[in-house]
């Protein structure tokens, strides 16, 4: 069966997301929390689908995210941590 469709696609704004709808999502999670995702645009009163919401706030307004260059400490514990692991990933299979 699987699970039903997040949103209705019909009316739903696709592409580059607008300043306001920035302000929108980040001060209703600031008031409300993250919550359901997939409520979260109505609630908001945003057209837009519960994942295009979730992966906005997560990659490009969380305050705690860390955007530019990296600082030569993180440059130096990334080219260690990749001398020992290699291209592995992160699953514990190497």
């Amino acid at each position: 069966m699987g699970r039903s469709p997040c949103c209705e696609k019909v009316g739903l704004k696709k592409g580059r997301w607008t300043a306001e709808e920035d302000e929108i999502l980040t001060s209703y999670i600031k008031a409300n929390g993250e919550g359901s995702w997939r409520s979260l645009p109505k609630n908001a009163g945003l057209l837009r689908c519960g994942k295009s919401c979730r992966l906005r706030w997560i990659n490009y307004l969380r305050a705690d995210l860390k955007r530019g260059n990296i600082t030569p400490h993180e440059e130096e514990t990334i080219v260690k941590l990749h001398s020992a692991l290699g291209n592995s990933t992160v699953t514990g299979q190497n």
